[in-house]
């Protein structure tokens, strides 16, 4: 396809000319601009650009949609008029990072840092779940264990809670690697770093208190000078620190130290001295700011427990909207390490109920069997931990079921505050996430889950029913159905002639999962429909196969994207996850190359979702067919029952 030149020329007026341009890249849809101006962007003239499919702004990038196949030759033609440098996304991602006020910096760095290491901390927190069910008095038996009467139990609850203890032992490790990494230095320095400030020969933070009361806590005597040799188990705030200072001390390093002598010399310095520094300055005036934010909070939650329930129990929902509940992760970690245990999870878990059971009762409220479907697998989704579907797919779209999961989340939260309900572990929310709480306080968890569970369900049942006409004309919302894992490789698409004489082409599920409306994908360009028709996979195998017989028409240079054209001309658009081409390919491997011949069912890529999720990228996964494609009459979803992976999830109309 020919890009008339003039049309690109527009685009670049159209962003505020050439003069406005920091720095811009591509990706297999969109061209990607940080500019230093926004409000010079005429929205009008893009528009009315036929090139353009869509527009929006997004972390300080702004996006222009142009669609697969075009957009790199659109680019091309820019740079050309532009007679700007090729960027890469990494540097289009930090020119737009630094437009971000220092509180969404903030965020957003703690974020990048704690959400790689999630998977590592709900492991130990399930692990840790089960063994307080092994170890907690009273569950099962009169003021014994279940160990205590079955001592036959013992030693595997003690091995269980060994694995399960690691993750928050070694803690320091774990954040030093996520760290160090976000702050571009070495990975390894950063799990050695972490280890440093955990070694066995310290006294453990978890015994400084009872240390320092008989006044026993060891010291080092450097020329006088008498610092205590403690450790920083479960400590967020001295690894973070010195993470950050190691990550610039390599970085200079590396740009001074000749490369014959680098592995001698930048490694061995940059520890030392990072590693005197946190022993030194850094541990013990971060361990005390650390310990001042702890004091302070158990202060609020001690003295206006009421209010610290009211609050956080009711707006944890809002802090999920805006990113900022990662935040809070770092509190958690604090709060356990020094405390023992944390009063802000028991109530993010109940919130997380609160959200799925207003979702639910949209179930009972609407009369659409598509929003009827959506109601029902999002409200599930956040019974076990995980609110984002319920709330943007369900709960914002109407809103009062937000309310009302929020006003039950806060009554609930109330209850736990007043009665210092705390957990021992975090990382398992929802309804599993008894598991993280003292058994000793089930009962009244409990009696707070019954509050989210009955409160904003009623609420939204009650209120729902008085606005469901308004309620349905206003709603966008889609169904979902689940798709099985039994294959049906044998399936072969066709296009073939229906009763009115039009043709028809199936679009088979090449993954399998969960199939949704492009609606809830978390992506403008997407959600829009600003590329084109189509339907999204939330996937439960990393593996994408032919969804009819085709030949390879583009594969992305990352790996995570490949277009397919069918013999009628018909081309469809496959993108795993969202934002994936930060990845650079990590994770993804291509089994087929552009111009390869396939067949419905074939194997055309993989991809591995733990790395997706550790990156913490989205991984639903948009089919788009891209407009503009002159043989598409039209494309209709295919809903209804379950259905196995390669069965019909589109049927695409071809003209004549």
């Amino acid at each position: 396809m020919a890009i008339d030149r003039k049309n690109v020329e527009d685009i670049v007026r159209a962003v505020g000319g050439k003069e406005n341009i920091e720095v811009a890249t591509h990706c297999v849809t969109r061209l990607r601009f940080s500019l230093y101006d926004e409000s010079k962007v005429d929205s009008e003239a893009l528009d009315r650009n036929e090139l353009v499919k869509g527009q929006f702004s997004s972390q300080g990038q702004f996006q222009i949609v142009i669609g697969p196949g075009t957009v790199d030759k659109v680019y091309d033609e820019m740079i050309q008029i532009t007679g700007g440098s090729r960027s890469s996304k990494d540097e289009v991602k930090s020119a737009a990072a630094r437009k971000q006020n220092p509180l969404q910096r903030a965020i957003k760095t703690l974020a990048d840092i704690f959400i790689p290491i999630l998977p590592a901390i709900v492991t130990a927190g399930l692990l840790l779940g089960i063994n307080n069910i092994l170890t907690g008095p009273g569950i099962f038996f009169d003021n014994q264990s279940l160990v205590d009467v079955y001592p036959a139990w013992k030693d595997i609850a003690a091995i269980i809670n060994t694995i399960a203890s690691t993750a928050f032992t070694f803690l320091p490790a774990l954040i030093g690697w996520a760290a160090v990494t976000r702050f571009g230095g070495s990975p390894l320095l950063g799990i050695v770093l972490g280890l440093i400030l955990v070694h066995p020969d310290l006294l453990s933070a978890y015994s400084y208190a009872s240390a320092s009361t008989e006044g026993t806590v060891p010291t080092w005597n450097l020329f006088g000078w008498h610092l205590e040799k403690i450790g920083y188990q479960g400590q967020v705030l001295p690894v973070l620190v010195s993470a950050y200072i190691l990550a610039r001390l390599e970085k200079f390093l590396n740009r001074r130290v000749h490369d014959s002598i680098k592995l001698l010399v930048v490694a061995p310095v940059t520890l030392l001295i990072t590693g005197f520094l946190a022993f030194t300055i850094i541990g013990p005036f971060t361990f005390g700011i650390a310990n001042a934010i702890t004091s302070g909070l158990i202060f609020v939650f001690d003295h206006f427990a009421l209010l610290g329930g009211l609050i956080y129990g009711g707006f944890y929902a809002l802090l999920v909207i805006t990113g900022m509940h990662h935040t809070f992760l770092a509190v958690d970690v604090q709060l356990i390490g020094s405390e023992g245990g944390t009063f802000l999870w028991p109530m993010l878990a109940l919130s997380n109920i609160a959200q799925g059971a207003a979702a639910l009762a949209m179930m009972f409220v609407v009369k659409e069997q598509k929003v009827k479907g959506l109601a029902a697998t999002s409200s599930v989704s956040a019974f076990l931990g995980v609110t984002e579907p319920a709330i943007f797919g369900v709960n914002i779209r109407y809103r009062y079921p937000f309310i009302f999961g929020m006003i039950g989340s806060a009554i609930a939260g109330m209850l736990l505050t007043v009665n210092q309900v705390r957990a021992s572990s975090i990382g398992v929310g929802g309804i599993p996430g008894f598991l993280s709480i003292f058994p000793n306080q089930w009962g009244v968890f409990f009696i707070g889950m019954v509050i989210v569970l009955i409160v904003p369900f009623v609420a939204t049942v009650l209120y729902g029913r008085s606005v469901t006409g308004r309620s349905e004309k206003n709603s966008t919302a889609k169904a979902t159905r689940t798709v099985s894992e039994t294959d049906n490789l044998n399936s072969r698409p066709t296009v073939q002639e229906s009763q009115e004489s039009v043709n028809i082409l199936e679009l088979l599920s090449p993954l399998s999962g969960t199939a949704v409306s492009l609606e809830q994908v978390p992506d403008p360009a997407f959600a829009e429909k600003q590329m084109g028709e189509g339907i999204a996979i939330e996937p439960s195998e990393g593996k994408v196969y032919a969804p009819f017989d085709a030949t390879v028409a583009h594969v992305i240079k990352s790996k995570h994207a490949l277009i397919l054209e069918h013999a009628s001309g018909v081309q469809i658009l496959i993108h795993v996850g969202i934002n994936t081409v930060a990845l650079k390919g990590s994770g993804f491997t291509s089994h087929k190359n552009i111009g390869d011949k396939v067949h419905a069912g074939e194997l055309l890529l993989e991809f591995d979702m733990e790395t997706i999720r550790a990156a913490g990228f989205p991984l639903i996964t948009p089919i788009i067919i891209p407009a503009g494609q002159d043989m598409v009459e039209k494309i209709e979803e295919r809903t209804g029952p379950a259905a196995a992976r390669q069965s019909s999830i589109l049927t695409i109309h071809l003209k004549g």
